[in-house]
């Protein structure tokens, strides 16, 4: 009885196959057969820890803190004076989400972030399409209009925003031609729903090359035949761009989008140089972070430090259900 139950035991682990090596065992093998990968691969692991770790780290550490400019380490003249501040928890984060101030510093700035995002990705990604196939098109000059659509992209972008903001003066350019129209001349500048606005004004003009240049792209990777069958099948232009140019893009368009909304939510840049700190109400949480952190006195690193973790946090959240939302429509083509 116990020799007909041990050769059923080593029947059954024979049918399993080997056993899996464990994940140390796995690691010494894929070192001893890639060991110069890793070794190309280290030098740059070991400077993404320093600029990007121990900073993560760092301000990880600072949102669990009440650390600000008056209570921190800092030297004046030749006298040290050593950080003060206590570890007070999840504290700054309840503040943020549920305290007495939460929808006037977060909740408000939450929400027209996102407003600010989804409108700037969506006219980045249709009037870059709709460039990316004018400019497909066989048309004369067309390597000239390249050059000028993509102009916008090429320049410094502090040069271009400071150039709106000059014709976005009361009395510049835009306000001029309108004047000259006898039409209503807005206080772009100064007017929250203005400013709001010129900021989604500017910040198109600044993303729509970056679409239409990786749109382009997809648009010419795209096989002709295609086309080519789909005409001698009887589909209309409409039916073509719809059943062939839109399938044909989806890969190149949810990596644009996906890039789009990151680098939207946390463009710093215009709102900064457009606005300053004289738009309280235009703007977004990374520049609401920047004002706690640095444009008040005391500076409240804590919370800023907070505001960045949930930034990230809403980003890696968002990444994650768009590449599952991606999948699961891939899946339902196929």
């Amino acid at each position: 009885m116990t020799v007909a139950v041990e050769t059923t035991a080593a029947d059954s682990s024979r049918d399993r196959g080997p056993q899996r090596p464990g994940p140390l065992e796995r690691l010494k093998r894929s070192y001893q057969k890639y060991w110069y990968a890793y070794a190309m691969i280290t030098p740059v692991v070991v400077v993404l820890g320093v600029l990007v770790g121990y900073p993560l780290a760092r301000g990880l550490y600072l949102t669990l803190t009440d650390a600000n400019s008056l209570n921190s380490a800092r030297t004046i003249g030749v006298n040290h004076i050593d950080a003060t501040y206590q570890f007070i928890g999840l504290d700054n984060y309840a503040d943020i989400l549920w305290g007495p101030t939460a929808y006037d510093r977060f909740w408000s700035h939450f929400v027209w972030t996102v407003v600010w995002t989804a409108l700037c990705v969506a006219l980045h990604y249709f009037i870059g399409l709709g460039l990316a196939l004018l400019l497909n098109q066989k048309l004369r000059g067309r390597t000239v209009y390249r050059l000028l659509l993509i102009l916008p992209w090429a320049v410094p972008t502090f040069v271009t925003v400071f150039s709106w903001r000059i014709m976005l003066a009361d009395s510049g350019l835009i306000n001029s031609m309108l004047g000259s129209l006898h039409l209503p001349q807005p206080q772009w500048l100064e007017d929250t729903t203005f400013q709001r606005a010129a900021a989604i004004l500017v910040n198109t003009w600044c993303g729509v090359p970056f679409m239409m240049v990786s749109l382009l792209g997809g648009l010419q990777s795209i096989d002709s035949a295609l086309y080519e069958a789909a005409e001698m099948d009887g589909a209309n232009a409409w039916q073509r761009f719809r059943h062939v140019t839109l399938p044909g893009l989806r890969s190149v368009s949810s990596t644009v989008v996906l890039l789009g909304v990151i680098w939207t939510f946390n463009q710093f840049t215009i709102i900064f140089l457009l606005f300053g700190n004289s738009a309280p109400d235009a703007q977004i949480l990374v520049t609401w972070a920047y004002q706690l952190g640095f444009g008040q006195q005391p500076r409240d690193y804590a919370q800023s430090a907070a505001y960045g973790v949930l930034l990230l946090s809403i980003l890696i959240v968002f990444t994650s259900v768009y590449r599952r939302w991606l999948a699961r429509n891939e899946q339902i083509a196929v």
